[in-house]
Order: structure tokens, then C-alpha cells, then sequence
């Protein structure tokens, strides 16, 4: 038995070398020692674009830094299923300092409206934080034996969980993500279809990164190292060191390239831009005699319905721009006649090229369908749970947000969170989420799609979680814990509440935290 970990390959290249596998008998080790860049991009020419072999692609994976985009446009890079990464919290820092993207063109009496509105946003952040914290240290008691550093570090987060939620979704932030090429071909294919400027500049950006020289942050500890080692411990046998033949560290000074073939042929998927445009279209007649959507709960469980009603609610969903849920839209998909069932199934792959891949929304067959309509916040922390098949509504103003008179007490209990309001906190709270609501109201004709910029992350979004049981009691016992948000705690809770109406044997397997009152302020 030999097993060995193996680092410093460029990323194409490691792909051949384990893709060899299925046609050689030679060892990783052997298959990487007789490899060159210039071997493994013939290799994949032949073998991805020529034969299609996708698979390939998946054996090559990058470490990724998008830094300084918008936290709407970061919302965007971050769905795919088969996604790993982090994004800088709201939670543990300030936003202060970052500012917010605003969108390239915007002039005139549009943009003073979108600037007027985003700085006041950010002021009411800053100030709510600073207050907030005031009132936290003063009605909170701390423990002997907590630090007082720790103690306001502490209770500085639980005033961030309320600040943060009139932060637009403008506010520059950064992600870090680990892809597999596979994955970011199609990722960067998504985001150049975009309607968002700044999120097709993302995309070229991402397939331009793959294409020149990556970054080596440690190139010059590694080159350090090496000439200790070569050194030794100052016998002059650089040979007894490691130095002989081919150093390693070596390679530090080489001009690696993360990608460049397997994203060379990255575009914008018409599939995708036309797809959109035609079921849009279809989802505004179809549903047309529902009405005014249902917002009435923020969590509910879908009916269990034949895999064809199942695809069909979940394209109109996918596409409903009034934002309906989707028990309103399952009922009215039982209304539809089998030809206009088979319409739109067929117009989600009307437009389907060779190797385009059918869409999200057909992905069927799931034990527990959860309709979510909760602030943007939780569900960025939600979005995480990649075992789910997610399907997101855009975001809109339409669906408002929930004002402080709900959201302190959660936030803080009910002695603390009337404190807050009784100190004109929660005021000062819903006057941010008007202007931010209204600028975006006020905008929503500009062509530019400045509007969801200016979004509160208060602002409710609605979004469909297709899970199996084990996923469902992984959500309810997670996302319950004490140290979480308190937005998301009680959406997991209500999950874990509708789980044990619909199935009380599942929901006898989850162990959640129930939410208390006061919750405990000091626990993360």
C-alpha cells in the first residue's frame, strides 16, 4: 500500500496525470514526472473539447479570491451546487470602511437618488452599531470570568446581526472559492449571462484569471526555504539536504497558469439568456390569474405532486416575477391542461445546445420542498446548504421587510428588545428600510438595474429548498444552535416545526435548540 499526498501541481496538469489513470498503469507520481503544460493542453483538447469528456475537468481545482464586488453580485457567484468558498462575514466586521459598487453609467437624477440612498443606509449602519453596542453593554450583564474585551467583541456581533440589516446589497465584499474547473467553466458561462453589468465583468474576469500567470503569495518563503535547505545545518552537503536534482521549491519561480485550456472556450449561454427571456414570458400568463402573492409565511411545505406538476411549479416559480409561493403556484399548475404542462417543460430546453446542461429547475423528486421567504441576510447563511436544490426568486422591494417591532425582540429577547425601542432604535431602524425599499421602488424602470442594489439586506426573498430527510433534520439542528443568527434560527425552527406536522417520525430524529426568551446573548 502506498498513499501520499501531493501539492504544487499546476492544476491542468494534475487533471491529466489522474485522468491517465483509466489509460495507463503508471503511478500518479510517474504520470506527473513525464508531464509538461504543453502535453497536458493537447491532452485536453482531444479529450474535453473534441471527445467530450467533461469528467476531466473535474479532476483540476482552483483557489479563486473575488475581491471587492457587491454583495448582490457575490450572491450571484456563489450559486452553483458543487461550490466551495467563504465570504467575509457581516457578522465579526465592519463594513464601514468598504463602501458600495455603483453601477458604471449611472447619471443624473437617478444616480443622486441611488447615492443619496446608499449613504444614508450606511449611516444608519454605523450609527445603529454604535448605539446598539451602548445599549448591549448596559442592560447585559457580564460573567466574572469573560474578558471585557471578549465581552464587547462578543456583544458587538449580536449588534452587527441587527445593523447589518439595513446595509444595501451594494456593500463591497470579498469570497474566496476552491472549484473544480468543471465548475467554473459553467460558473463563468452563467455569470456572462447575467443582466447584472458587474456580474458578466466578474465572469470575464474569473476566465481572464485562469488565462495569465496565477498568484504565488508564498513564492518567496517557498524560494527561502529552499536555500535552507539547501544549507542544511551549515555542513556545506547540500545533497544530504534535499538539494540534489530537482528541488520542489523550484517551481515557485515558474509562471503557472490556474486554467487555460479547459476555460479558453467560456461564453455567455445563449441557453441560458434565452430560457430566461421565454419562460419569464410564459410564467406572466400562465400565472397571471393568481392575484396578489401570498407572503403570509415564511416558511411553508410544498405539496407532494407528480414529478411533471413538480417541474412545472418550480419553472413558473423559478421565472414568477410578482413572486408568488409556490403552494399558490402548484395550485395553479393543477389548473393547467397536460398541453400547456408540456409547454413549458418544453420551452425550459427549447433553446438547449449540444452540451448545455439541463437547468436547475428540473431536478425533481425530493422528499420536502420548503418555500422560504426570509431576509437576505439569513438567506446568504441558508445558501450554504449545498445537499439542497435551491431555486431563488430575483429580489424585489415587493416583498418588503419585517420592522423592528418584530425584529429586536427576536434579535435581543423581549426586555432588551423593548429597551431598543423605547430608545428610538427601531425607529431609526425602519426609516433606513424605508428609504433603502423606496430608492429601489424608485428606480426600477432604469435600464441599468440599478434598483436591487439598494435593497436592504432586510428585504425579504423568496426561495424554494428541495431536500431529503436527513438534510431537513441537518438544517433544523444546525441552523437552531444558540450562537446563530437569530433571523435564520427561526426559519430552521419553523422547518423543524412543519417537519414534525408532516412527517413526526423524521422530526423525531432532529435535535434542535429551541429558541428562548431572553436568548442567551453572550454564547457564539
Amino acid at each position: 500500500m502506498k498513499v501520499y499526498a501531493v501539492i504544487g501541481v499546476p492544476p491542468e496538469v494534475q487533471a491529466y496525470a489522474m485522468a491517465k489513470y483509466s489509460r495507463s498503469s503508471q503511478s500518479m507520481l510517474e504520470s506527473i514526472g513525464e508531464l509538461s503544460l504543453q502535453r497536458a493542453e493537447q491532452f485536453l483538447n482531444t479529450f474535453y473539447f473534441q471527445y467530450g469528456h467533461r469528467s476531466i475537468a473535474d479532476l483540476a481545482h482552483l483557489v479563486m479570491g473575488v475581491e471587492h464586488v457587491s454583495i448582490l453580485a457575490a450572491i450571484k457567484v456563489v450559486d452553483e451546487q458543487l461550490w466551495d468558498g467563504q465570504e467575509r462575514s457581516t457578522r465579526y466586521q465592519p463594513f464601514k470602511k468598504t463602501g458600495y459598487y455603483t453601477p458604471p453609467g449611472l447619471t443624473g437624477a437617478a444616480r443622486e437618488t441611488y447615492t443619496r440612498a446608499a449613504d444614508a443606509l450606511f449611516a444608519a449602519y454605523d450609527d445603529l452599531t454604535t448605539r446598539l453596542l451602548a445599549l448591549l453593554v448596559q442592560e447585559v450583564e457580564r460573567p466574572a470570568d469573560l474578558d471585557p474585551k471578549a465581552f464587547e467583541r462578543t456583544l458587538r456581533a449580536r449588534a452587527f446581526d441587527v445593523s447589518r440589516s439595513v446595509l444595501p446589497l451594494a456593500t463591497i465584499t470579498s469570497l474566496g472559492q476552491v472549484v473544480s474547473a468543471r465548475v467554473l467553466e459553467r460558473q463563468i458561462s452563467r455569470l456572462l449571462s447575467d443582466p447584472l453589468a458587474e456580474v458578466r465583468e466578474i465572469g470575464e474576469e474569473l476566465r481572464a484569471a485562469c488565462l495569465r500567470p496565477a498568484e504565488q503569495p508564498l513564492s518567496a518563503e517557498a524560494r527561502a526555504l529552499a536555500g535552507t535547505r539547501a544549507h542544511g545545518n551549515g555542513n556545506g552537503s547540500g545533497a544530504a539536504n534535499g538539494s540534489a536534482g530537482h528541488d520542489p521549491h523550484q517551481t515557485a519561480d515558474l509562471e503557472v497558469r490556474a486554467a487555460p485550456t479547459l476555460v479558453k472556450y467560456t461564453a455567455p449561454s445563449s441557453y441560458q439568456i434565452e430560457t430566461a427571456r421565454l419562460m419569464a414570458s410564459l410564467a406572466r400568463d400562465l400565472l397571471a390569474p393568481l392575484g396578489e402573492p401570498d407572503r403570509s409565511m415564511a416558511v411553508e411545505l410544498g405539496d407532494a405532486v407528480s414529478a411533471e406538476d413538480e417541474i412545472v411549479a418550480t419553472l413558473l416559480y423559478r421565472y414568477d416575477e410578482a413572486g408568488h409561493s409556490y403552494r399558490q403556484i402548484q395550485a395553479r399548475v393543477r389548473e393547467l391542461s397536460p398541453e400547456q404542462k408540456s409547454l413549458a417543460i418544453a420551452a425550459s430546453a427549447e433553446h438547449r445546445g449540444r452540451h448545455d446542461d439541463l437547468p436547475r429547475e428540473l431536478q425533481s423528486g425530493y422528499g420536502y420542498a420548503f418555500d422560504l421567504l426570509m431576509d437576505v441576510g439569513s438567506f446568504r447563511d441558508l445558501h450554504r446548504h449545498r445537499r439542497c436544490v435551491q431555486i431563488v426568486q430575483e429580489p424585489t422591494a415587493a416583498h418588503g421587510a419585517e420592522p423592528a417591532a418584530e425584529v429586536f425582540p427576536r434579535a435581543f429577547g423581549s426586555k432588551i428588545g423593548a429597551a431598543a425601542l423605547a430608545a428610538g432604535l427601531g425607529a431609526a431602524y425602519d426609516r433606513a428600510l424605508d428609504i433603502g425599499l423606496q430608492a429601489a421602488r424608485d428606480l426600477e424602470a432604469d435600464e441599468l438595474l440599478a434598483a436591487p442594489y439598494l435593497l436592504p439586506m432586510a428585504t425579504r426573498i423568496r426561495a424554494l429548498f428541495k431536500m431529503d430527510a436527513a438534510q431537513a433534520v441537518y438544517i433544523s439542528e444546525l441552523r437552531t444552535g444558540e450562537g446563530g443568527h437569530f433571523s435564520y434560527r427561526r426559519i430552521a425552527w419553523e422547518m423543524y416545526e412543519v417537519l414534525q406536522a408532516h412527517s413526526p417520525a423524521v422530526a423525531a430524529l432532529a435535535r434542535p435548540t429551541p429558541i428562548l426568551d431572553p436568548p442567551d446573548l453572550l454564547r457564539r
